[in-house]
């Protein structure tokens, strides 16, 4: 089953020689599978969840795929899904997809840095890498596949903003590779856990989720940023909910500026979370005993969001 939500891979550019020119989500997913075969021994079938560019993602649209993949993944004739997706939030769908879902098939998301319509589009193949995935007997949880890359959810990060191999696993490593349609794999598929069905419920009649943003530690940084957020009179003012959690993205090991410090000692006080994790790419934060702000452990800083609104939800 192909779900499709939008994205690039969905794009049409007003040339098919400018490839950076174009508008994300314009062709149904249905049209994206013309001409595309079958693994041996498979029937494919698609539905359009959405259609947004991914740079949009909300509760909503995530809601709607929650929903569509528990009931596709329950279906005994199937195999995996497909989910067609943009590369802005992809490591958050696809973070949430495992958290929640855990599957015990494969969950494969795939996406396209160049449009639809574009002389050179990278969308096709992408799109035949990860049918390849989902149809590989024994593979399971979520994935990533793009540029013949195969990539855990916990792991998949976009690390370039316009190149065909955009993204990566980091130090993690790739599971395997797709290459002319065989999948090779070089370490374990994700490991399924006890999927979070009370969390599952919760998302799908919530209003909204809890409020978590990030806040970046930098050279001549300032508390007032923290305070600000934090404050509820400024929440109030422009309609928000009040902020229930901050991640830390801070400079190398998790360390923070001492001004921005300060601030989110006030925040923690006022009953705010606080979780830490690095602006770097690569490498991640473990945890010390007695940290005064914990750490989001193997998290970058916008998985590390996301984990902490699920936390907050429970």
């Amino acid at each position: 089953m192909v779900l499709g939500t939008g994205g690039t891979i969905a794009g049409l550019a007003t040339s098919a020689a400018d490839s950076r020119d174009y508008l994300a989500a314009q062709k149904p997913v249905a049209e994206l599978m013309t001409g595309l075969a079958a693994p041996s021994g498979f029937a494919l079938l698609s539905e359009q969840v959405a259609q947004i560019d991914s740079k949009d993602m909300d509760l909503a649209v995530w809601r709607k795929l929650l929903q569509r993949c528990v009931h596709w993944l329950a279906q005994a004739d199937v195999q995996g899904l497909v989910i067609t997706h943009g590369t802005d939030t992809l490591e958050e769908t696809a973070f949430l997809l495992q958290t929640v879902l855990a599957p015990r098939k494969p969950v494969v998301l795939t996406c396209a840095m160049r449009p639809a319509n574009a002389a050179d589009a990278d969308g096709p193949q992408n799109l035949r890498d990860a049918l390849a995935v989902a149809a590989t007997a024994g593979a399971q949880g979520v994935l990533a596949v793009c540029a013949g890359r195969i990539l855990g959810a916990l792991d998949v990060q976009k690390v370039h903003s316009s190149r065909l191999d955009a993204f990566s696993a980091g130090e993690a490593g790739d599971i395997g590779r797709v290459q002319q349609g065989r999948v090779e794999r070089q370490r374990d598929w994700p490991q399924p856990r006890v999927p979070q069905e009370m969390l599952l419920e919760v998302l799908l009649t919530a209003p909204a989720l809890p409020r978590v943003e990030i806040v970046l530690s930098h050279a001549a940084a300032c508390g007032a940023t923290v305070d600000a957020l934090v404050d509820p009179a400024v929440a109030t003012r422009y309609g928000a909910p009040p902020v229930r959690g901050l991640v830390l993205a801070g400079t190398g090991g998790g360390t923070v500026h001492h001004e921005l410090e300060a601030a989110l000692r006030r925040a923690q006080a006022a009953g705010v979370r606080v979780l830490r994790s690095t602006r770097c790419a690569d490498g991640f934060l473990q945890p010390r005993p007695n940290e005064e702000f914990p750490v989001a452990a193997g998290l970058s800083p916008v998985k590390a969001r996301l984990a902490l609104m699920l936390e907050l939800l429970r």
